[in-house]
């Protein structure tokens, strides 16, 4: 696993369709072009686009394959929780200054929580820490 510090330094975001063959191999945990292309829903891309996706997920350093012949096998060398944390620091910074608390709050709004639906989220987030 790498370092934590490093490996913020290093991600970087994913667009919408590498983020969508990102989920598929964290869910199948490794795989052949053909295997995402399978998990896929309708309508499915060319297996020429999820091949060039995965190799830019690869350059990108999320991924890695072993080679049998002219097959490659892919798995994520970027766990689906490091993204996540990755992910959320980005919005945190990019669209709340930082704050956990503004964006807490946002949501809050704008879901319409009423007090019982956020005191269960604290309780949930002080579960997590302990």
């Amino acid at each position: 696993m790498r370092d934590h510090l490093k490996l913020n330094t290093i991600m970087r975001n994913l667009t919408r369709a590498e983020e969508q063959v990102m989920q598929i191999l964290w869910q199948v945990e490794k795989g052949f072009v053909k295997d995402l292309l399978e998990k896929m829903e309708e309508p499915k891309p060319a297996y020429n686009t999820v091949s060039t996706i995965i190799r830019i997920l690869e350059r990108k350093g999320f991924v890695k394959h072993k080679a049998y012949g002219k097959s490659h096998e892919y798995y994520p060398i970027v766990t689906k929780d490091e993204y996540r944390s990755h992910s959320i620091k980005n919005l945190l910074s990019g669209y709340f200054n930082g704050s956990f608390t503004k964006l807490a709050s946002f949501f809050a709004k704008d879901e319409n929580l009423d007090v019982k639906e956020i005191e269960k989220i604290m309780s949930e987030v002080k579960d997590e820490v302990k």
